[in-house]
């Protein structure tokens, strides 16, 4: 099995599940946020659980397997994605930033726990920056296209 396969397997199968479960119950999640796309092949909207980077209005994700991570080429497919930062539904738009030095992105973000975790399973980093409506507003999220 390989480091990508391990990880996939770890946080699809268990750490993904409980997050999830977490997020249906109501419970405040201090260092994830969930991230909504429509799925490139299927339509279907997908969530996944990522760390909790928040500058303002801009979310950043260094996603750990790249473009190999089915969530980021979902992004390239279709930008308009939907962020819950705790209770509420923000929509924004994403951007796959090939030019940016994640490791420099990372020592700058505060969630230092997403961080080590991120570079300890990695295999193909990529920086992806949300940049989200204005609070309030009601701009079309992945559901819309």
């Amino acid at each position: 099995m390989t480091k990508r396969q391990a990880s996939t397997f770890f946080t699809a199968k268990l750490l993904n599940p409980v997050v999830r479960a977490a997020v249906r119950l109501g419970l405040p999640l201090q260092l994830v946020v969930i991230l909504e796309t429509r799925g490139r092949k299927s339509g279907q909207l997908r969530q996944i659980p990522v760390g909790k980077t928040l500058d303002g209005d801009t979310l950043w994700i260094v996603a750990e397997h790249g473009r190999k991570a089915s969530y980021v080429r979902n992004i390239e497919a279709n930008p308009r994605v939907r962020v819950r930062v705790g209770r509420r539904w923000r929509t924004g738009t994403a951007h796959v930033l090939e030019d940016d030095d994640w490791r420099e992105r990372q020592r700058r973000l505060p969630n230092k726990v997403n961080s080590a975790a991120v570079r300890a399973v990695g295999t193909e980093h990529v920086t992806v920056r949300v940049d989200l409506d204005p609070a309030g507003a009601a701009g079309p999220g992945p559901a819309s296209g």
